[in-house]
């Protein structure tokens, strides 16, 4: 018999439906693991999923995707029904660095194999293993390319990811880094948080241009794809050209935009890697002990020149 505590106990019942689950029993059958994803309604996630279901198919595993919805305390509720429903292994992408601690403490508790992806966690009672790519030097490599791009200077406007968020954090510090380095002559003139969001990068933007006036920036760093298109958009529509737009993610949408010369470059960063990487080890740990070990994923800059080594090139249109 398995004993609940009250808090476990309410998170598994609301949300069992969504395991497909049902009961408290630790059963039979094939190993289980579950997967915790920040948020099902970005396009990087909606790839890591497909990696995963994949890569599950091939280690005869099963998984249990959970969304999180940009919600910590959603995906700190599902990680613990998840527990209680006896799952034997979790792979979280935390939607922040410091919130989903407890949840992953209980998981350390249970000494269950426990890895992030893509965005790592902080405040844990051990360290967890993380597979992701180096965001600092992603960010950081932006910078430089628009160092090279603009050797006379340039006015930036930074959109970053959602608050709290590692991959936010982290891009962030290598933009800083970078533009510390590259001197006074490149300066930020706008910056301001579009949580990853296509939509909000549509509305910051155009805020943002509409707070400068006459005074167009140089470049526009978005650190995600999705808020990278809303900046385009809002150029677009304000009749703004010459304004170089930078992602990050690489997305398919993201290389026929830098195929059609409409946006600049993206970063690449893998998630069929990481997830796959991240499933491999949960799976050998749980089958035969095996440790997990952290993986750093060296991010690489697509631009039209470096078109032809894209990983997703050829989803792209």
């Amino acid at each position: 018999m398995v004993c609940l505590s009250r808090r476990r106990l309410v998170a598994a019942v609301s949300v069992a439906p969504l395991l497909g689950l049902a009961g408290c029993s630790r059963g039979g059958g094939r190993d289980r693991i579950a997967v915790s994803f920040h948020n099902m309604a970005e396009p990087f996630f909606v790839v890591m999923r497909r990696e995963l279901m994949d890569e599950a198919a091939k280690l005869d595993v099963d998984v249990v995707v959970l969304d999180g919805q940009a919600n910590s305390a959603k995906q700190s509720a599902d990680i613990e029904a998840a527990l209680v429903q006896g799952v034997k292994g979790v792979i979280l992408a935390p939607t922040d660095v410091n919130a989903l601690a407890p949840a992953v403490n209980s998981i350390l508790k249970e000494s269950l194999p426990v890895i992030t992806v893509d965005r790592r966690i902080e405040g844990t009672t051990a360290p967890v293993p993380h597979v992701g790519a180096d965001n600092v030097a992603g960010g950081r490599m932006m910078v430089e390319w628009i160092v090279r791009t603009y050797p006379q200077g340039a006015r930036i406007v930074l959109l970053t990811g959602q608050p709290g968020s590692s991959s936010a954090i982290d891009r962030t510090r290598g933009v800083s880094e970078a533009l510390t380095q590259a001197g006074g002559r490149y300066s930020i003139v706008a910056e301001q948080s579009a949580n990853w969001s296509r939509d909000q990068g549509l509305t910051v933007t155009q805020n943002i241009l509409t707070a400068l006036g006459a005074t167009k920036p140089d470049v526009i760093l978005a650190e995600n794809d999705d808020m990278a298109f809303g900046a385009i958009e809002a150029l677009r529509t304000a009749g703004v050209s010459g304004v170089s737009v930078l992602g990050f993610d690489a997305t398919p949408e993201a290389l026929s935009r830098i195929k059609a010369g409409t946006m600049a470059l993206s970063v690449e960063q893998s998630p069929s890697r990481q997830i796959r990487s991240a499933l491999q080890q949960v799976v050998a740990a749980v089958r035969q002990n095996s440790p997990l070990a952290s993986v750093n994923i060296a991010p690489v800059i697509i631009t039209r020149e470096t078109l032809s080594s894209a990983e997703r090139l050829s989803e792209a249109t």
